[in-house]
């Protein structure tokens, strides 16, 4: 069963130690490059949406964060950081704060929110 939250807030103070580091340093890029999508959780998972339209996901798993594109699949990725072979999700795992890439995951989700 899927846990419940009532707004990112709750659903950030729910993840662990180390993931809410990666949580606040992937939001900042989300919020400097994106400044207009708002922040939501769906699918149990911490979310900005422009609208009804959900454009970045963070999701949390025990030993890294996916930084999440719901239109993954149709993002140029030179550097080869996106994972996933859905139909239209790609994600980048993040394990540490020192695998972050500013400049790399802001031109991921320049091309997401467009």
């Amino acid at each position: 069963m899927m846990k419940s939250y009532d707004s990112f807030s709750d659903w950030r103070a729910d993840q662990s130690d180390e993931n809410q580091e990666l949580i606040d340093a992937l939001g900042s890029i989300i919020e400097t490059t994106a400044p207009h999508l708002t922040t939501t959780v769906k699918w149990g998972q911490g979310c900005w949406a422009d609208g009804k339209d959900h454009r970045v996901y963070i999701h949390c798993a025990d030993d890294h964060v996916q930084l999440g594109f719901y239109n993954g699949s149709s993002l140029d990725d030179p550097l080869g950081l996106l994972s996933g072979n859905g139909k239209y999700i790609r994600f980048v795992r993040v394990h540490s704060t020192n695998e972050v890439q500013p400049e790399a995951f802001a031109a991921l989700i320049t091309q997401a929110i467009q």
